[in-house]
């Protein structure tokens, strides 16, 4: 007899977190996420979604032992054709009639506030965290990634989820072979006096904050829904992640001191915080301190990588990826890069993403369920 239980209590949200620590106590590939980053989720005080939305986790057990645990939550301004709620943090047993007991509590928990579809697993936030399930590519996840279990695609899709989307995430060795149009392009550019590249450099965050900036909203206020950003905001990131610039692998490209693209990583923080166990106390941030300045960090991370209008299909992003390739090799220990991940539905980004030779490593699934299991299900429209 499995029984539910709200989590309310300091017990349960130890709970809630301890669970899957112990399911994936023997996957070596398993990296717990700090305990911050998942409660400051389900923290109203820090989640600007709950202005606008509802969220409520629950830990199954049977008998007195847990068998799994998740989050349902509504986003009011998460717009489809239909009412659509989001399910995440799910963890659970190899066991379908457990998985298909939580997913039941979860639709109607949404049925009786109007909702008429599931969307999961994602994040009661952002969709750089904590978004898909893991279907293709079980290595050690980048911080803030969803990891889990092959099984777990076998619990969503036999209760009757479909994929609406899958989320690519490509990656190449640092030192691998560099495409020959990237070194022609380089060549090329290198004896364009008004053309230069500058890595980003910490003690000047507010020049680069406004680099950052305009190349962003040049290259992409046309693409997918258009959002601008605001320099105050972006400062505020670069300020924020301070402590973890690594200065030899973030680079702007220049026209005559004018922004025109930009290509910017970060270290994967998980190659640091798996040595922490999810504890981020004074202790652990002198731990992580001693571990950052005596582990190596193999693998960075791309975040953003743009080139305004003017300049795309012209080869710059060759001379800038060759131009810090070169260096990076040489300043740092880094042996692979990874982008975040691509959604299927973006084919100009996966095409971008070919063409800096990589290789898709690994794949997410975001699945959806309609409750009338009648309608014609359909995928994420193109963009």
């Amino acid at each position: 007899m499995i029984t539910v239980e709200e989590v309310q209590n300091t017990q349960q949200k130890k709970e809630f977190l301890n669970f899957p620590a112990r399911l994936y106590q023997h996957d070596k590939n398993y990296i717990r996420p700090l305990d911050k980053d998942i409660n400051d989720v389900f923290n109203p005080e820090k989640n600007k979604f709950y202005t606008n939305g509802e969220c409520t986790r629950f830990i199954f057990k049977n008998k007195s032992e847990t068998v799994g645990k998740i989050a349902v939550f509504i986003n009011k301004s998460y717009e489809q054709i239909q009412p659509t709620g989001g399910i995440g943090f799910f963890d659970c047993i190899n066991d379908q009639e457990t998985a298909n007991f939580i997913f039941n509590h979860c639709k109607n928990w949404l049925r009786k506030r109007g909702i008429e579809a599931i969307d999961g697993p994602i994040n009661f936030g952002e969709r750089d965290k904590f978004w898909g399930l893991l279907t293709e590519g079980f290595l050690e996840p980048l911080y803030c990634m969803n990891y889990n279990f092959p099984y777990y695609k076998e619990l969503f899709e036999n209760y009757g989820f479909k994929t609406y989307y899958e989320q690519l995430c490509f990656s190449r060795p640092i030192f691998a072979e560099v495409s020959r149009v990237f070194t022609v392009m380089h060549a090329k550019y290198s004896k364009n006096a008004k053309i230069s590249a500058k890595p980003l450099k910490k003690n000047n965050l507010e020049k680069f904050a406004r680099d950052f900036t305009e190349v962003y909203n040049s290259a992409w206020a046309s693409h997918g829904s258009g959002k601008q950003i605001e320099e105050a905001k972006v400062l505020k990131m670069f300020k924020g992640m301070k402590p973890i610039i690594n200065e030899h692998i973030s680079w702007f490209v220049y026209e005559n001191e004018k922004p025109i693209a930009m290509w910017m990583n970060i270290p994967d923080l998980n190659q640091w915080f798996k040595y922490l166990d999810g504890k981020f106390g004074i202790i652990e941030k002198l731990k992580f301190l001693w571990v950052k300045k005596f582990k190596k960090n193999e693998k960075m991370v791309g975040l953003v990588f743009g080139v305004i209008p003017e300049w795309q299909k012209k080869g710059i992003e060759g001379y800038m990826i060759w131009e810090g390739t070169q260096h990076l090799r040489m300043h740092t220990d880094f042996k692979t890069t990874e982008l975040q991940w691509i959604g299927d539905f973006n084919p100009k980004m996966i095409k971008i993403a070919e063409n800096l030779d990589t290789t898709v490593t690994r794949k997410l699934a975001t699945y959806r369920y309609l409750f009338d299991q009648e309608k014609d299900f359909e995928r994420h429209p193109i963009i």
